[in-house]
């Protein structure tokens, strides 16, 4: 009887190996949705539309974009971690993945068992840019400005918990600055306002800041990673201005349901990785300020559990709330 039992349970073992194998083979059989959880002409939907065709192209099947904005993105994740997990549904955030956790007391699921990680897409910098009423030329002068002058001046994010409040609250860590926190809805408007000189400075994404810099309507005085923009090759990076622990770049990770099958995750994966490693879409990319980070699903994973905790930290000792 027991052998009878784990002939039994190896036949049904065998058999679901091949039906795994059989569904990366044969699928897909249908138009993939791809889900942004931002409105269409953010950095996160710039993003996947740089990738979608080519990626689809080599995946041999349709992908369409989905936007779902909401709740600082946790609406449309929460859409993907609850869809069928057959490689139909998949999403694509930024490193907010990383951030929401902590800035959301009851999060509607749960970030590392309910989501599988497909692989990165791109990572894009944030600049430090100031209005042109401020007299400071550079970050030195910038800083020894805003303590000289405390209370005086702020800052203006896309909103509580956006990549725009954690780079400026990083900053405010590094440079141990008195800055006060101005949400908006959006990144747009709280451009319009640095530019106006409603607020003094801001950290936009690259792109967005780019045309305001060159147009002479705001001044850029650095940029958040490790390494110079060739976009603006005479802006230095926050470390090389004075700030040497300072590094923040927003990425961009796609993933699936959690109990979507491994041989359907890493079609996903290779696919995309031939595609980020297009010509073509490599250029497009590199034109908005973006850079193609190809990945496995496992390091993908990685990124997620490294930085999780370390967002926690952060936002733990800098007590920052989502507004």
């Amino acid at each position: 009887m027991h052998r009878r039992h784990a002939l039994l349970s190896l036949a049904l073992s065998i058999s679901a190996s091949f039906g795994a194998q059989a569904q990366g083979q044969d699928w897909p059989q249908r138009p993939i949705k791809l889900i942004v959880p931002y409105a269409p002409g953010g950095s996160a939907d710039i993003a996947a539309r740089l990738v979608t065709d080519e990626w689809a192209k080599k995946l041999g099947g349709v992908m369409v974009v989905d936007n779902r904005a909401g709740a600082g993105g946790n609406l449309g994740v929460d859409a993907v971690a609850k869809s069928a997990p057959d490689g139909y549904t998949i999403g694509l955030q930024t490193v907010s993945l990383a951030i929401n956790p902590s800035l959301t007391p009851k999060m509607p699921y749960d970030t590392l068992k309910d989501l599988a990680p497909i692989g990165m897409v791109a990572s894009s910098q944030h600049v430090l840019v100031v209005t042109n009423n401020l007299p400071a030329k550079d970050v030195k002068s910038l800083i020894a400005l805003l303590k000289a002058e405390p209370g005086k001046h702020n800052y203006a994010s896309a909103g509580g918990g956006s990549t725009f409040h954690m780079a400026a609250e990083l900053f405010k860590a590094n440079a141990e600055v008195p800055l006060v926190h101005i949400p908006y809805r959006g990144g747009g408007p709280a451009l319009v306002d640095t530019i106006g000189g409603q607020v003094s400075l801001s950290f936009p994404v690259l792109s967005a800041a780019l045309p305001q810099v060159q147009g002479g309507k705001l001044r850029a005085l650095g940029v958040t990673g490790t390494k110079r923009s060739p976009l603006m090759p005479d802006v230095p990076t926050l470390a090389e201005a004075g700030l040497p622990n300072y590094n923040f770049e927003t990425w961009f990770m796609v993933f699936a349901p959690a109990a979507t099958p491994k041989a359907v995750i890493d079609k996903l994966n290779a696919s995309l990785n031939e595609a980020l490693k297009s010509p073509a879409v490599a250029a497009r990319m590199t034109k908005e300020g973006f850079d193609p980070i190809p990945s496995t699903p496992a390091q993908a994973r990685a990124r997620l559990e490294k930085e999780l905790p370390q967002w926690g930290k952060l936002i733990k000792d800098r007590g920052i709330k989502a507004d």
